[in-house]
């Protein structure tokens, strides 16, 4: 799982393909303006892929690879990374490249090593796009993701990027799409600049700079670390800049906060893990970790309430 920063609360919900259709942008283009003009700035956007790594995410994959299809401007590929899923996992995503021939879904299967990170390096190591998005298999990327994804790389200088996220299964959803993209600013300014780190449910970065650092990254076999912070510091040794996008959205769930409390801090101190590997000794660093502790029970709770009034049937004509 990764990095996020738990401040759990927008305004999205996984679309339907009606709802995607409607989130689609159209460019009208002015008199002055030819089809050979808008045709040649296209060419310049950089072929995105979408990699998506899986295991045992049946109940999650179908509506993650809805909203990757339903892009303003399509994927170069949409990639799913199956590592040896007991349940239907990769029978669902069969039977969406059967309903969406006309989308460049990819099965791939990773089944030599158990674990998120040799699947993730798997998925972007067979990834033909200029540029290499990640998230993860709860994600709901917006309608406009790619497209976002694309502006944010348009800087040659730009290696990595990232964005905010949105928790579509907690209220004040609003609310904490704002929260959480203040709190990734703050962070950049408490690290003053010299690190950024991505978020693996919502991120994406160059092949070349992938190429880079991808022989370097840590295989975390004992599963200690946060896989997305790691990346993040391999590309900051190699001054590989990252850019933070504020319009580059995607959802996920707030499933992690199902954990028990034991399991929940392991997965905190997953930070601190991290940077000791790295001999990262900033202290301002460790402010996520703080978050992450203090937002537990209310977050928790409130999913509780959100979960069961969602199950509660709407009442109408004053029944």
């Amino acid at each position: 799982m990764s990095a996020g920063l738990l401040c759990c609360f927008s305004d999205l919900h996984p679309p339907s393909r009606s709802a995607a259709h409607k989130g689609a942008k159209f460019v009208v283009m002015s008199p002055d303006r030819s089809a050979e003009d808008a045709s040649h700035d296209a060419a310049l956007m950089p072929g995105v892929s979408i990699v998506i790594p899986a295991y045992n995410e049946a109940s999650v994959i179908r509506q993650c690879l809805i909203a990757a299809i339903y892009q303003s401007v399509p994927a170069a590929e949409i990639i799913v990374v199956d590592n040896m899923s007991k349940d239907r996992t990769a029978d669902i995503v069969r039977q969406m490249q059967q309903e969406y021939p006309e989308s460049p879904i990819v099965l791939l299967s990773q089944d030599r090593d158990q674990g998120l990170i040799p699947t993730r390096n798997f998925g972007l190591n067979h990834a033909t796009g200029e540029v290499l998005g990640r998230i993860d298999a709860d994600s709901v990327v917006e309608p406009d993701w790619v497209e976002q994804v694309q502006k944010a790389f348009l800087d040659p200088a730009v290696q990595a990027a990232t964005g905010p996220v949105v928790y579509y299964d907690m209220p004040m959803r609003r609310f904490g799409l704002k929260a959480d993209d203040k709190m990734r600013q703050l962070m950049l300014k408490l690290a003053k600049h010299q690190y950024h780190f991505l978020f693996g449910s919502n991120m994406a970065l160059r092949r070349s700079a992938w190429e880079t650092i991808r022989d370097e990254t840590c295989r975390d076999e004992k599963d200690e670390m946060h896989e997305d912070i790691d990346l993040s510091l391999h590309l900051a040794d190699h001054d590989l800049r990252v850019q933070y996008w504020p319009q580059m959205v995607s959802g996920m769930s707030a499933r992690r906060l199902e954990d028990s409390p034991r399991d929940y801090r392991y997965y905190v101190t997953r930070f601190d893990r991290t940077y000791k590997a790295h001999n990262v000794k900033k202290m301002a660093l460790k402010a996520p970790m703080v978050v992450f502790f203090s937002v537990y029970f209310p977050a928790k709770l409130l999913r509780a309430i959100h979960t069961v009034n969602s199950a509660q049937p709407v009442r109408r004509g004053g029944q």
